[in-house]
């Protein structure tokens, strides 16, 4: 189902010329960027602002979308999206003068190469016309530090981190002259409850297969508690081994791959009830940073069941706006009441989404996007 597109809307800060750079606009293949970075770009051309998205050509989501799917993907996110478009590049010829010409403010994302991160600086660095942040929405910070201390920051304004905890890091280590937490949120003109959709199982998991960091988790609180309790479910993602899909299978989860994350408030407005289950770096390093699905989830308005991550930041209300599972047990617990208690399972869905809807949309965070811009406008002496 296509998403309903609102464009056109000028603001107070009319005409702020905007360059980003990151892995993938067009792409959610294992790509979970993707979806705040549309949120955020469609709200700032709603504002009527100027926004020119580069991605690299050979990018792997793009590729393997592709791939995988054909050029038919492309086409489906354009009519979701009509009014957004990037740019694929080529870093060896890119041509940095024209790309940054006119811009007021360039974000550049940490998927991209240490290379160009640096050329970008240093075009910063002979230019006093834009602010130069740098956006990390990834727990390498932590578990892979010398990777990202690698990136070459010097000639930035600043960073954008997903969560205090990110932030914290790159102060303490020095990496950026400032730091400012900028969490991910829900576009809500996409992601919203759906009427006249027909519920048709009790449960969906929508998330990629993890890099081995949540293969236990999903076992304990997603396929048996499944199992146990008999629910009619299914699951899509990408990167699931041969031994992951035959698990599903053996507990009668439907398996379906792939899903452009367009689509998802129809998945959702279809299934009773969804859980979160956080890959164990965002547990045990990087409390307070919920994954995007938490905010498109809670949007959609579908009940969700998490299992265990320390809202460290006071982001949501545990047991108000979601229930929180610690064990398996008590996930089995809460699913049963959510499928059997419509009532309550309606209640919970209603208070997630007015929190979201409070706090949570790309709205709330372009308005603090253009506060740091603000703040930085002009930027201090290099």
């Amino acid at each position: 189902m296509a998403a309903q597109r609102v464009c056109g809307k000028k603001g107070a800060d009319d005409g702020v010329r905007f360059v980003m750079f990151y892995h993938s606009l067009v792409s959610d293949w294992n790509h979970g960027n993707a979806h705040f970075l549309r949120g955020v770009c469609s709200e700032l051309l709603w504002r009527g602002h100027s926004v020119k998205v580069y991605e690299p050509a050979d990018g792997w989501s793009r590729r393997t979308l592709i791939a995988e799917h054909g050029l038919a993907a492309l086409t489906r996110f354009k009519e979701a999206y009509p009014e957004l478009e990037s740019t694929p590049y080529d870093e060896a010829s890119l041509d940095l003068d024209q790309a940054l010409d006119g811009a007021d403010l360039v974000i550049v994302h940490e998927w991209n190469t240490h290379s160009l991160v640096k050329k970008v600086g240093k075009h910063r660095a002979n230019s006093k016309k834009y602010r130069l942040l740098f956006h990390d929405t990834h727990h390498r910070s932590v578990s892979d530090p010398g990777s990202i201390s690698a990136y070459d920051l010097e000639h930035y304004d600043g960073v954008l981190a997903f969560g205090e905890v990110i932030r914290e890091t790159y102060v303490r280590a020095g990496w950026a002259r400032s730091a400012w937490t900028w969490h991910e949120a829900a576009d809500t003109r996409v992601f919203r409850p759906l009427k006249n959709c027909k519920i048709e199982r009790d449960l969906v998991w929508i998330g990629n297969w993890g890099d081995e960091e949540r293969t236990a988790e999903l076992q304990q609180f997603l396929i048996d508690p499944v199992r146990r309790l008999g629910l009619k479910a299914r699951a899509h993602g990408v990167r699931y081994p041969r031994h992951a899909i035959d698990e599903l299978a053996s507990a009668e989860i439907e398996y379906r791959g792939w899903a452009p994350n367009h689509e998802v408030p129809t998945i959702f407005a279809t299934a009773g009830a969804t859980v979160h289950i956080p890959r164990r770096p965002y547990v045990e390093a990087l409390p307070g940073i919920p994954t995007i699905r938490v905010f498109e989830a809670l949007a959609c308005g579908i009940p969700l069941v998490c299992s265990e991550w320390r809202d460290a930041e006071g982001l949501f209300t545990p047991g108000k706006d979601y229930l929180l599972a610690r064990t398996p047990d008590e996930m089995e617990s809460h699913l049963r009441t959510i499928i059997a208690d419509r009532e309550f399972a309606a209640k919970l869905a209603s208070q997630g989404r007015e929190t979201i809807l409070n706090r949570h949309t790309c709205s709330h965070r372009v308005d603090q996007l253009m506060r740091i811009y603000r703040s930085i406008a002009p930027a201090a002496a290099a």
